[in-house]
């Protein structure tokens, strides 16, 4: 049973995405083709060129997630900066490049000269995974070619179309890890990552200026999640696997085996209804074929 899958955006939740790969492996799906946005974006290079999910996940839950952050001496202005995570895909993939891949892989970033979506292909891995997980004003812009490159969830949280590019007979699968939309905003807090002491964090939390970005990142929670919902009823996937990961925000420092298993357990409630759109769509395939 082949498919494409589409994973989404979504910082430390991006982990669940290890999960869903190996339940659907489990379960007898062929990964043909991956798209992903951010965090997705990252998963997706990374399965496509050769880690397995049990590999990524021992990975992962190995590293210090304090160190993912920090400037290197030629960022640009930021508000953390991704060093460590650069430095850990020096040493995941080097300078191998899309051609190098498995199978098809595609990631996106938004150009900020332009306003569009980018979708990256060719080139070196490293620097394309750096620009699809270039979180607006929070890591720093990455520069391809004449292209201003931010996190490609800002126009695109789950690239559903591009998934289904890479190989329009297959079904898309596609992994949205938001909050839908109907529940509360999330309350606005100093990333942890900061090196501060936590009585600081609070207090500058409660100052009148920590209490107007409560406001304006509550309110750019919403706008995200609608986007996302509006881009999956636009490009609908055959199925959306939705990870319970409501208490889990961008830049947590998270249990790696824990965010894993909830994947895995949001591939299980979907798997009927996966199974039976396949059989759906390989009948409309077989039935066109033979009117050919």
């Amino acid at each position: 049973m082949d498919i494409t899958l589409a994973l989404g955006g979504g910082g430390a939740k991006g982990n669940a995405h290890i999960g869903v790969i190996r339940r659907l492996e489990q379960e007898g799906f062929r990964i043909k083709g991956i798209a992903g946005t951010s965090f997705g974006g990252l998963i997706a290079v990374l399965y496509a060129s050769g880690y397995r999910p049990n590999e990524l996940e021992a990975k992962f839950a190995s590293l210090d997630q304090r160190k993912f952050y920090g400037h290197g001496p030629k960022d640009g202005p930021s508000l953390i900066g991704i060093a460590g995570v650069a430095h850990l895909l020096e040493e995941f993939l080097g300078d191998r490049t899309f051609e190098q891949l498995r199978l098809p892989c595609v990631v996106t970033a938004t150009d900020l000269k332009s306003g569009r979506e980018v979708l990256l292909s060719k080139g070196r891995l490293v620097d394309a995974i750096l620009a699809t997980i270039a979180m607006p004003a929070v890591f720093p812009v990455r520069y391809i070619d004449d292209l201003e490159l931010v996190d490609g969830g800002t126009l695109d949280p789950i690239p559903v179309s591009p998934a289904r590019a890479l190989n329009p007979k297959l079904p898309v699968v596609a992994v949205a890890l938001n909050v839908p939309i109907g529940t509360s905003a999330r309350t606005w807090s100093i990333p942890m990552p900061i090196p501060l002491p936590r009585v600081l964090v609070q207090w500058v939390s409660r100052m009148r200026y920590g209490l107007m970005l409560d406001v304006y990142t509550r309110s750019l929670d919403l706008v995200s999640r609608a986007v996302a919902e509006y881009r999956l009823e636009v490009d609908k996937p055959d199925v959306i696997v939705r990870p319970r990961l409501g208490n889990i925000d961008t830049l947590d420092i998270i249990d790696v085996h824990e965010v894993v298993k909830l994947g895995e357990e949001a591939v299980d409630e979907v798997i009927p209804q996966l199974k039976k759109r396949f059989t759906l769509r390989n009948r409309i395939w077989r039935a066109l074929g033979a009117k050919a």
